[in-house]
């Protein structure tokens, strides 16, 4: 399975409080997701902070990525949402 992360530019989805993203899968797009709950337990993201979420989006996007690949491969490329507890207990930011 081919899975790649287009760099383009994550967006805020307020109807479900996530950041979202794409991959594609084999060439063709799947959607991502990640919870601001998990943006500010594990990425340094402020409560009430739209901005700060995509920062903290763009600054752990390679962690969030690595683990949203491997969902993709588990799940044979269905979409992702990706929630606080997919990562490992703690702040990361500067690991």
């Amino acid at each position: 399975m081919d899975i790649r992360f287009p760099a383009d530019a994550p967006a805020y989805r307020d109807s479900n409080l996530t950041v979202v993203f794409r991959a594609l899968v084999n060439g063709e797009p799947v959607p991502c997701a990640i919870s601001v709950e998990a943006l500010e337990d594990h990425f340094g993201a402020r409560p009430e902070d739209r901005d700060g979420w995509i920062r903290a989006f763009d600054e752990g996007r390679p962690r969030i990525e690595a683990v949203a690949r491997e969902h993709l491969q588990i799940s044979n490329g269905t979409p992702v949402l990706l929630k606080s507890g997919h990562f490992p207990p703690g702040n990361i930011v500067g690991s």
